[in-house]
């Protein structure tokens, strides 16, 4: 049970009481197909908004800061929908894991509605695709050419910001590149823009025709030469593999197998899909070492905590700001560079958030602690989130379960690292407890509450 509940977390986002029940006695090889399956069937995004007869030029300044507003909460909106997403049984758990990867990978912050969901939807398509056609789609996207200023990059005056984060962050990796091929790739670009209607379009006027000098081989080359040229090195394979190994795997890469992935990730043409399969059947993968030691991110817990109490925010803007307050918002990475990840997630502050937010819900207990002068206001702003629970699922997966084997079921269904609690300390915080119901919340509170439960 232990290796599934690892896949399902390091795959998706957790199982929720009634999925755990169906599946916890799957082999990994059912569990392994049905996750690429649902992605296989998961719809596209709703279409992105048809803006063909908006011309910004043409609207006065009070009709465009109101366009402006409208695109901010129509990406608050788009942001909580996503978090729902992760959090629907009914959705594909791996598309969306994959999607927050690739968010985090090709990190671009973004204030439209509009853009954020066409970008998201260029993610989606290849997410577990064709690396190549995921990277081409970024480099059109107007949502990075405009956060990287590649709209400002003319063959008059090249502008090297996205030249430089594709091989940087994107592709080959620091310290596999020279400053000379920043400049000729930059030269390549020019010309890639999007107009001011959100859409791609290539300004033949702006773009450099001249001969360039990349890696060592000589042309007419455009952007998707350079792209093609960055994926012929092996060290594309494997930085690309390494990044992911650190992310779905182990934060300390086993080189050994790094390699043989990366060897396998190259010889498929860079099959998304056929490396992430490969990883999640890998014996390796289920190891004690890699599992229950990863701390999850805050959109992680947050979509894990929303399955397991079938949780439900009131309105877009609680979401946002448990976001905000946990450090991790969608579409508003901190720099091109993503979210850090691993213990930077944590510290007094975060921790004491996420146990708030759990406690909160639950009404499993009064917060007593004193914490950091800075997270004052945003605990008190706990106490005004809109969110409600349902706890019939657990109520029901446990209904069958004496009181003295709830502990068991906790630990197993809910915990991932190895935790210091005890059944006699679980015994003693319940204590008192007679109504069935309150003993099912109160366990939840005190499992939500374990620093181990912040772990997958």
């Amino acid at each position: 049970m232990q290796k599934l509940n690892h896949l399902y977390w390091r795959a998706g986002f957790g199982l929720g009481p009634a999925e755990w029940e169906q599946k916890k006695d799957w082999p990994i090889s059912r569990a392994v197909n049905e996750l690429f399956s649902q992605a296989r069937q998961a719809r596209p995004l709703k279409k992105e908004d048809d803006l063909a007869s908006i011309n910004p030029r043409m609207m006065s300044d009070e009709q465009k800061k109101e366009f402006r507003d409208l695109q901010r909460k129509k990406l608050v909106g788009e942001n909580a929908a996503w978090v729902s997403r992760m959090s629907s049984a009914e959705e594909s758990a791996l598309l969306e894991r994959m999607s927050l990867f690739w968010h985090g990978h090709f990190a671009c912050r973004t204030t439209s509605g509009q853009l954020a969901v066409q970008q998201l939807n260029a993610i989606r398509r290849h997410a577990l695709g064709n690396f190549r056609d995921l990277v081409l789609a970024i480099a059109k996207d107007p949502s990075m050419i405009r956060y990287l200023n590649n709209q400002q990059n003319r063959k008059q005056s090249p502008n090297e910001n996205f030249a430089r984060e594709l091989m940087e962050l994107f592709t080959i990796g620091r310290g596999h590149y020279t400053e000379q091929d920043v400049k000729e790739a930059a030269r390549a670009f020019t010309g890639w823009s999007s107009n001011l209607r959100g859409a791609y379009v290539f300004r033949t006027f702006q773009h450099d025709n001249g001969q360039k000098t990349f890696m060592g081989k000589s042309g007419n080359f455009d952007g998707t030469d350079i792209i093609d040229m960055l994926l012929e090195k092996k060290q594309t394979a494997h930085f690309i593999t390494s990044k992911i190994y650190r992310y779905f795997v182990n934060a300390r890469p086993d080189e050994r197998v790094v390699n043989d992935l990366a060897e396998y990730f190259y010889s498929t043409n860079y099959d998304i899909g056929r490396l992430m399969r490969r990883i999640f059947e890998s014996d390796w993968f289920y190891k004690p070492e890699n599992i229950g030691h990863k701390v999850k991110s805050p959109v992680e817990y947050t979509a894990g905590l929303m399955r397991l109490m079938d949780l439900q925010f009131d309105d877009h803007t609680s979401i946002l700001f448990v976001q905000r307050a946990l450090g991790q918002t969608l579409f508003n990475p901190p720099n091109v560079a993503g979210w850090p990840g691993g213990k930077t997630w944590i510290d007094n502050a975060t921790l004491m958030m996420r146990l708030s937010i759990a406690a909160y819900v639950l009404n499993a207990a009064a917060f007593s602690f004193q914490p950091k002068e800075q997270a004052e206001e945003r605990i008190r702003r706990i106490n005004r989130l809109k969110a409600n629970i349902n706890l019939e699922a657990i109520k029901k997966a446990t209904d069958k379960i004496p009181d003295h084997q709830l502990f068991d079921y906790y630990q197993s269904y809910l915990l991932l690292a190895d935790t210091k609690a005890t059944p006699n300390l679980f015994r003693r915080m319940m204590a008192g407890v007679k109504d069935r119901d309150e003993l099912i919340r109160r366990g939840l509170g005190f499992f939500t509450s374990l620093p181990e439960f912040q772990m997958c």
